[in-house]
């Protein structure tokens, strides 16, 4: 019997510990990720390097296109100036002129796609380093306010009202701007 009892008061005190365990205020906040990181005075430098790295890309295209343009306009020029006899002489060489121009198309769009990738690639590579250092202070800032969970308000994410503490003013401060 006094076994019993023992077991049903033990049985209680868990079940009670449990339970003010599971009722315990959880602590949540949240902060603009994206804004953050658009405010960081490192961002500007990626802007610059990015925007550096497009542009010459660009004048390499621009370049391409150019050459494109001069090698259609001799090519229509050459055919325009002669007669329908000396067109079916030279069909063979118009037919190589019409492929190189071809070839030139696609090798523009393979450069503008290759452009594209390698962009996104320096810009991810440029990047990641701020998120992690955005990432460790949002964990430090955490950790000191005991909070459980942060939640990331930027536009777009999954968070639908964010009235609990906004950790925006003490991450920017902690990470010095």
């Amino acid at each position: 019997m006094m076994r019993n009892i023992r077991t049903l008061m033990i049985a209680l005190a868990l079940f009670f510990g449990a339970t003010t365990m599971l009722t315990a205020q959880v602590k949540v906040a949240h902060i603009n990720v994206q804004k953050l990181l658009e405010e960081m005075p490192e961002r500007k430098s990626v802007e610059a390097q990015l925007k550096k790295l497009e542009q010459g890309y660009m004048n390499d295209i621009q370049a391409a296109i150019k050459e494109l343009q001069a090698k259609a306009q001799k090519y229509d020029n050459e055919y325009a100036a002669l007669s329908e006899a000396q067109r079916k002489a030279r069909e063979a060489e118009f037919l190589k002129k019409s492929e190189e121009i071809k070839t030139m198309e696609e090798n523009i769009r393979k450069t503008q796609q290759t452009a594209a990738e390698s962009l996104q690639k320096k810009q991810q590579e440029l990047v990641e380093p701020l998120l992690k250092k955005v990432k460790t202070a949002i964990e430090n800032i955490a950790k000191e306010k005991g909070l459980q969970y942060v939640l990331d308000s930027s536009a777009g994410s999954s968070v639908i009202v964010a009235t609990g503490e906004d950790l925006y003013s003490s991450v920017k401060k902690k990470l010095g701007f």
